[in-house]
């Protein structure tokens, strides 16, 4: 009885099979070529890139002998007038400033270890506590100054700290020491 049943499984199997291999299209990558068009152009990406000028792409920012630092560390420093505009953006986007200081390196390194995306000096010193209930960026820039002229030889950073998803925002290089 078991070989009868074993039989009849197998006869079933051998019949659909071609007519489930003719119904499916054969597999060959990610995804089948059936539903692409035939005939494509090869575009090149240094045609679609251009800056105006003979250079096809534009290097934002140049890895040899620079220092890389927080974001926004391509752009020139920021004067008193930017620096308040980035602070109100973050005070109308609710929020907490907070300022770290850091003595000996302000910038990326790798020293300890070298697998990607790791980096030291992640963790810098608070200056004093966030600014929570901060409402105006002056107040932020006051403190600023009190850190520069507490610690002149430091860089420093403010914080844009989400206190309900508790984690950092935005983070950005506020003061730099003479000769960085």
């Amino acid at each position: 009885m078991a070989s009868s049943m074993l039989s009849t499984a197998t006869a079933a199997v051998t019949r659909s099979a071609p007519a489930q291999a003719s119904m499916v299209a054969p597999f060959t990558g990610l995804k089948s070529t059936a539903a692409f068009p035939t005939t494509r152009k090869n575009v090149e990406i240094t045609s679609i890139a251009n800056n105006g000028g003979r250079v096809s792409c534009m290097q934002v920012w140049p890895p040899i002998g620079k220092i890389k630092y927080e974001t926004l560390s391509y752009l020139p420093d920021l004067t008193r007038e930017q620096l308040l505009k980035q602070i109100e953006y973050l005070l109308r986007e609710k929020l907490i400033p907070c300022l770290e200081f850091e003595l000996e390196h302000g910038f990326v390194y790798r020293e300890n270890h070298r697998s990607p995306g790791y980096y030291d000096g992640r963790y810098w010193t608070m200056w004093k506590l966030p600014m929570f209930g901060c409402t105006d960026a002056v107040q932020v820039v006051n403190e600023l100054d009190e850190a520069i002229k507490a610690y002149p030889q430091a860089f420093i950073r403010i914080i844009g700290f989400n206190n309900v998803k508790q984690v950092q925002i935005i983070s950005f290089i506020a003061y730099k020491p003479e000769g960085y």
